[in-house]
């Protein structure tokens, strides 16, 4: 299969400076700080002639060059102030789950920093843990721990 895994996923939001240090909360570093817009190839393959704006690349673990990144792009051009998924039965992409270690430790050290959830962590399926937080935007994050190796789920 030519296709060999997820490489990127985009996060818009509507304040880097913002946003940045929630991702860096939950563990992601900064890689790259770039300016969005100015490259035209960028510009037609989205078909978005006049965007601009900027962005910040993210990684959990930088060592490890083959990880999937999180863009996390402030767009200042064109300018689109509407919420994320306001329900999670919408189409389309509604969230992003990070696999955690130590869920229950995670969720209160979040839950201190004033991080928003939708739940306390629960069981599902008897072998994984997960709970559902919100981004400063209002975007779903799940994180999820398995008690049980991953591999070998149903």
């Amino acid at each position: 299969m030519p296709i060999k895994a997820i490489f990127h996923v985009n996060v818009n939001c509507s304040n880097l400076d913002i946003s940045r240090p929630f991702y860096e909360n939950l563990g992601f570093q900064t890689v790259l700080d770039l300016p969005t817009g100015g490259d035209s190839d960028l510009a037609t393959g989205l078909a978005m002639p006049d965007c601009s704006g900027r962005a910040a690349i993210m990684m959990l673990d930088p060592s490890e060059s083959r990880q999937a990144r999180l863009d996390l792009i402030e767009w200042s051009s064109p300018l689109d102030d509407t919420r994320p998924y306001e329900h999670l039965a919408r189409l389309g992409i509604n969230r992003i789950a990070l696999w955690t270690i130590g869920l229950d430790e995670e969720y209160q050290r979040l839950k201190k920093c004033g991080v928003e959830f939708l739940s306390e962590p629960l069981f599902m399926g008897g072998h994984t843990k997960f709970v559902c937080l919100k981004d400063p935007d209002g975007v779903i994050i799940e994180l999820i721990e398995f008690h049980k190796n991953p591999t070998e789920l149903n």
